[in-house]
């Protein structure tokens, strides 16, 4: 081996243990936004779904009376 390989290696295995931290935290967040993306597409598939669903659903309808209102405000134009 020449000199500057000695060097070179000598240096990482003093930095070994630094260098080891920092890859095993970079494999953590790694796995922690692959994770997160993860949820957050299914989540996502899940609600719309969840919202094509509902919108396939049979709504209820209501019917109001407005006759008693619109004598009153015609009696008080009068």
């Amino acid at each position: 081996m020449s000199q500057e390989k000695v060097d070179r290696y000598k240096k990482e295995k003093a930095n070994r243990k630094k260098i080891m931290r920092r890859e095993k935290l970079m494999s953590i967040v790694r796995k922690a936004v692959l994770t997160v993306a993860a949820l957050a597409l299914i989540g996502w598939l899940g609600y719309s779904a969840y919202d094509i669903y509902n919108s396939n659903k049979e709504r209820v309808v209501a019917e109001v009376n407005y006759d008693a209102v619109t004598d009153y405000l015609n009696s008080l134009s009068e």
